[in-house]
């Protein structure tokens, strides 16, 4: 992957949102405002931020759950991304 994030920072990768029926239409959902569901593409390696140490515990390929509002969309070679700090990632699903 291109973009690297520099300390606390994870780019994600959207699922797409919607439920798909088993013909495959795509069925969009009735609220905007839900969580988005994750694939974590890249992460910073952590260090000191605001004068306090942080490791990194989220993991390249893991699946995670991060608010709609949270971090700064971007647009890479076609591919939409989010880039979030670790803080703002609500849930790792397991």
């Amino acid at each position: 992957m291109a973009l690297k994030p520099l300390l606390d920072k994870v780019v994600l990768k959207p699922e797409k949102a919607g439920v798909s029926s088993k013909s495959g239409l795509l069925i969009a959902s009735k609220s905007k405002d839900h969580p988005i569901i994750a694939t974590v593409e890249s992460r910073g390696p952590g260090g000191i931020v605001d004068g306090k140490e942080i490791k990194m515990y989220i993991n390249e390929g893991d699946k995670v759950v991060v608010n709609k509002y949270a971090g700064t969309e971007v647009s890479y070679e076609g591919t939409e991304y989010i880039i979030v700090s670790q803080k703002d990632i609500l849930a790792h699903i397991v």
